[in-house]
């Protein structure tokens, strides 16, 4: 595919507002309160944010660059830029990654569209009980409808292209979601004792400071800024030449990390009111959305209104993370096989449906069948997040300073005389920390698997 016939977005805020989409996702609202009140709240939040600024920034940067650089997804874009057939592969790694998240991310989706039907429905109550979400994860045909309802919202907006689908949705439910995070945290840190856990979300106690609270904000860094998965590659080569990477990537970060801070104010503070200042309410780790907050709405005035703006939220963060995971998909087949969307979208829904239905049925009638110990889902998850990520990262440090050349990357950020104002914080990450990251991030994930540490 030309650089002239390529889909491209309509300027600086599409690009912003779709990279922010395709970062703000369940990791920013589902997964990063719990690992937060897991790891120490503010010492977590702190180390988070430094991450952010220094190893988030990098890495957006050099695959923003490389999508721009070559107008190409990750396949392609690799093959531009290095002779080295292992450095193919590492295109590759990026480009299969979106393709096996999609599939069980749309599962989590489907249970957020069950639990906002259910509150539309007024069974607040029901939600709130100690059993509800087990039983429906494990009934089989039920979480099966609701990932068919949720893969179906994203599909369409694929289908309708990059300006009048993922553009165009991004424009109308970004500042939604971020007036909605707003309004929700409002009420959450209003609750008679909710100052305690906004304390403890916002004020770093070094006291609880410990290795894995590092660790875990950097395996969370790939979760909330969809770095290593091939998306920002993806969205980069739709990226104009008249738009500032470095601006964009500034925007990007301000956007994920607030709506990470919001979903914390929202979940935090909330858990700490209603349960009487109980800590170990926070421990439920990932059942914090689906068992431990509707536990809470059932208790607020207004609950089922709460629970019904909490839900809208969370699904549209979904909703613009998985478009984000597709489009990713799509635009491999289409540069690589030389496919239209339509065929390109057929091939990724086939895909999406056969390996989803295995992790939404993995806790019911195939909870028997596992790999390597771990059900469907938690094995994509395994594979995705912690092994096939930090190797992506890896190829693209790799592709940047051994095979770009770091003076290429900074040449087409200041393109059309844009500055790159922390030019030397990039050179220095990308050498020497990123690798260095993300390496612990792989070697500590697998020791996680193995029993060997606790994360």
């Amino acid at each position: 595919m030309n650089q002239d016939s390529r889909s491209s977005f309509t300027g600086k805020l599409g690009f912003v507002l779709a990279a922010a989409g395709a970062s703000v996702g369940l990791g920013n609202i589902w997964r990063f309160p719990y690992l937060a009140a897991r790891y120490g709240g503010g010492i977590f939040l702190l180390v988070y944010i430094i991450l952010a600024l220094t190893f988030g920034y990098t890495m957006i940067i050099a695959e923003t660059s490389i999508g721009r650089k070559t107008h190409r997804s990750p396949v392609g874009a690799f093959q531009a830029l290095s002779d080295s057939r292992i450095m193919h592969a590492g295109g590759w790694v990026n480009a299969i990654i979106p393709i096996l998240i999609l599939p069980y991310y749309s599962v989590i989706g489907g249970w957020v569209c069950k639990y906002l039907f259910e509150y539309l429905r007024g069974n607040t109550e029901v939600l709130s009980s100690d059993s509800y979400f087990g039983e429906f994860i494990t009934s089989g045909t039920k979480p099966e409808i609701w990932f068919v309802v949720f893969a179906a919202l994203v599909i369409l907006v694929i289908l309708a292209g990059v300006e009048n689908g993922i553009e165009r949705v991004s424009r109308i439910v970004m500042p939604i979601l971020l007036v909605l995070a707003v309004v929700i945290s409002i009420y959450s840190v209003t609750r008679p004792g909710a100052l305690k856990g906004v304390r403890y979300f916002l004020v770093p106690d070094f006291s609880n400071f410990t290795w894995m609270t590092v660790v875990s904000a950097m395996g969370q860094m790939f979760y909330s800024l969809s770095i290593a998965m091939g998306i920002l590659i993806t969205f980069g080569s739709y990226m104009k030449k008249d738009v500032s990477i470095e601006k964009s990537t500034k925007q990007v970060e301000i956007f994920d990390t607030g709506v990470a801070i919001l979903a914390g104010m929202m979940i935090i503070p909330a858990v700490f009111s209603f349960s009487g200042g109980d800590e170990q309410a926070l421990q439920q780790g990932p059942s914090l959305m689906f068992v431990t907050m509707p536990k809470i709405f059932a208790r607020m005035g207004f609950g089922r209104g709460i629970g019904i703006l909490f839900f809208v939220l969370v699904l549209f963060a979904a909703v613009t993370s998985a478009i984000a995971l597709c489009e990713s998909a799509v635009s491999t087949l289409e540069d690589e096989l030389h496919w239209n969307r339509k065929a390109g979208t057929a091939l990724v829904t086939v895909v999406m449906l056969i390996l989803g239905s295995l992790s939404s049925l993995g806790y019911g009638p195939l909870a028997d069948v596992r790999i390597i110990g771990m059900q469907f889902l938690d094995f994509f998850d395994f594979l995705t997040n912690s092994v096939m990520m930090p190797i992506a990262a890896m190829f693209i440090c790799a592709l940047v300073t051994k095979h770009i050349g770091i003076d290429e990357i900074e040449a087409e950020v200041t393109t059309d005389g844009h500055p790159f104002r922390r030019k030397k914080v990039f050179r220095f990450m990308i050498r020497y920390l990123c690798p260095l990251f993300v390496l612990i991030i792989l070697l500590s994930s697998i020791a996680n698997v193995l029993g060997w540490i606790k994360m």
